[in-house]
């Protein structure tokens, strides 16, 4: 431990000083090792190859699809056969370039990859269309005929569910083709922030001189030193607000791209199109903002015991995050410690799981530390046929670090799972449960962490991470959410929406969540800047329902034990071999009452209620 503890101080120390370290100042067992994806780039290139001059057996099956069910299954299967190829060569050129997002080669490398997606959308455009002009009842008697078609009778019945989205041969072709052009507002939005931005200098709470970074910002706003985190908010938001023009045409952009696609696909709002490929009812998104918008009071009392306990005139966004019962010293953790304790809080789930962690921990499934040009943030890669799951972070040994952590685990285990139990077609989730084993692990590490205090004051401080976890999870992604769909019905009305309305909007959404007791500050209205979710096409509001539906199975798991384990993990296990909704149900949760929400709000009050019994 001594070793690992000198060797973290080492790299902590690094990454804390003016210049981010290089990559290859880091220690190799703290990068990802992507040679179990390709072990050399000749590999890569073959299967590109591959991929490249198969594409033209797509014509065998062109106008075919209904002569026979084997030809159906054999159209299928070789479809399959290309999407693994190409998932797999996305992954290793996508993880390649957030390695580093300065270098030209892995930018090259995952712009062919995103050019050979589109090649394949066009070629491949004819099987939707062509498939829904055979009659239903044809379809059911091919599959009924041969046991190998079988597997793709769910994804069969959900075509058939979308069939008046899907339009001809031709449309769906010309479509395929705009997907690559429609990409250019996320593209040139991450490049900008992530490889081309030069954020100031500032001096830290030790009054040595620091660069600011994406990391650094976050970890600022933990800081006791008031002065510092209001002087890194300032600065940091300043980066996004001298850019405000550029990023309000890269925002509208991107509206006018998912608008585009949903009036082609004859959807009444980009909303309900987004919605639809997972088969959640819009009424789902509404009842989330509308009960949210109605237990307003857990957050805003939270803001006002907020400002009183730190003794303040005003309360400001850049003392949201820093802690009102801190231990007697922030605590840093090293990454070996922060395994140990997931590790740990995770045991309620057996063996199997844990040992499936594990072999992510000591595989090199994981990137580490924060370096030069890394892509911001942290995330899991989803599943990959065939591959195992990857993930990134940029470690800050602060215990929200642990938090990300058991987080990014959660989808890293969903991943692991779903694509050693599923085949393929339905060897991924849908973005409507992606957050729900992220959030779920979240909650046994914060349950795990409270049991185990050790005085008054560490359970304070770790109810106190409780309550940011639902206002960061559930109430902030659900104004985002709500800032995205006035933001898209805006545009859907014909309005252009200019840097100013955005921050109008976004500070007066702010505003009404926090409460009367919140100064929103000039920087703050450019946040809709930096945000990359609103790239993601109604992704956020997830998060929300993600967080209230992991709550409940949380409980349920320390509750019932082995049963309710055994109903987890065959959630995990699930990937979208059902509607997700029906997934979620068979696990102990259904979404389309109001339980998930309103036992998250109550929470919420019960943990207020305890803080200000302990104090």
């Amino acid at each position: 431990m001594e070793m690992e503890r000198s060797l973290y101080n080492k790299v902590f120390a690094t990454s804390e000083s003016s210049a981010l370290p290089l990559r290859n100042e880091i220690e190799e067992q703290y990068k990802w090792d992507l040679s179990h994806i390709y072990s050399n780039e000749d590999l890569w290139e073959m299967d590109f190859k591959w991929v490249e001059n198969n594409l033209i057996n797509y014509n065998k099956f062109q106008g075919k699809l209904a002569s026979s069910s084997k030809t159906l299954l054999e159209c299928l299967s070789f479809d399959d056969n290309i999407g693994i190829k190409l998932e797999r060569l996305h992954l290793y050129a996508s993880l390649s370039k957030d390695s580093d997002m300065r270098d030209a080669k892995y930018q090259a490398m995952d712009d062919r990859v995103m050019n050979l997606y589109t090649k394949v959308s066009a070629a491949s455009s004819f099987i939707k269309p062509e498939i829904l002009d055979i009659p239903e009842d044809n379809i059911w008697q091919m599959i009924n005929s041969l046991d190998e078609l079988k597997t793709y009778k769910h994804l069969l019945e959900d075509l058939i569910r979308t069939k008046t989205h899907t339009l001809d041969k031709e449309k769906e072709e010309l479509l395929a083709l705009t997907g690559e052009i429609t990409l250019t507002p996320y593209n040139t939005y991450s490049m900008l922030t992530n490889a081309d931005f030069h954020f100031p200098k500032v001096l830290d709470d030790n009054g040595n001189e620091l660069e600011l970074s994406h990391t650094r910002y976050y970890t600022a706003l933990y800081s006791k030193d008031r002065h510092y985190r209001e002087n890194v908010f300032k600065n940091y938001l300043s980066t996004y607000k001298n850019f405000a023009n550029t990023f309000s045409v890269l925002f509208n952009g991107n509206l006018k791209a998912n608008i585009f696609y949903a009036k082609a696909k004859k959807y009444q709002s980009a909303r309900e199109s987004s919605l639809d490929k997972n088969n959640i009812p819009v009424s789902v998104y509404d009842k989330l903002i509308e009960s949210a918008n109605m237990n307003l009071t857990p957050l805003h009392r939270w803001a006002s015991l907020k400002k009183k306990i730190l003794n303040l005139d005003e309360l400001h966004p850049y003392d949201v995050y820093v802690a009102l019962f801190p231990t007697k010293s922030e605590r840093k953790y090293s990454y070996e410690e922060a395994k140990e304790i997931v590790v740990q809080s995770l045991k309620v789930l057996g063996d199997e799981y844990l040992n499936n962690i594990k072999k992510a921990f000591d595989n090199r499934w994981i990137d580490v530390y924060e370096t030069a040009a890394k892509r911001s943030g942290a995330y899991s890669s989803g599943t990959t046929f065939g591959m195992h799951p990857y993930v990134l972070l940029n470690w800050g040994g602060l215990l929200n670090d642990v938090f990300t952590l058991t987080h990014e685990m959660g989808h890293n285990m969903h991943s692991f799972y779903t694509g050693n139990n599923q085949p393929y077609p339905y060897a991924n989730y849908t973005i409507f449960l992606a957050e729900v084993a992220s959030t779920f692990n979240e909650s046994l590490l914060l349950d795990f962490l409270i049991e185990n205090s050790a005085s008054k004051e560490e359970k304070l401080n770790l109810l106190e991470k409780y309550l940011n976890n639902i206002t960061a999870t559930f109430y902030r992604q659900t104004m985002f959410a709500e800032f995205e769909k006035l933001s898209y019905e805006r545009t859907e009305g014909g309005e252009f929406l200019t840097s100013d309305s955005l921050c109008k909007m976004y500070s007066e959404m702010y505003q009404k969540y926090w409460g009367p007791e919140m100064v929103v500050d000039e920087e703050e209205k450019y946040t809709w800047a930096r945000i990359p979710h609103f790239y993601y096409n109604f992704y956020v509001y997830q998060y929300a329902t993600g967080f209230a539906a992991s709550e409940i199975l949380a409980q349920k798991v320390k509750r019932n034990g082995k049963s309710a384990v055994d109903k987890y993990l065959t959630f995990l296990k699930s990937g979208s071999s059902d509607y997700s909704i029906n997934i979620l149900k068979a696990a102990g949760v259904d979404m389309g009452s109001e339980d998930p929400v309103n036992a998250t709000t109550k929470k919420m009050d019960k943990i207020l209620d305890e803080i200000e019994s302990l104090i």
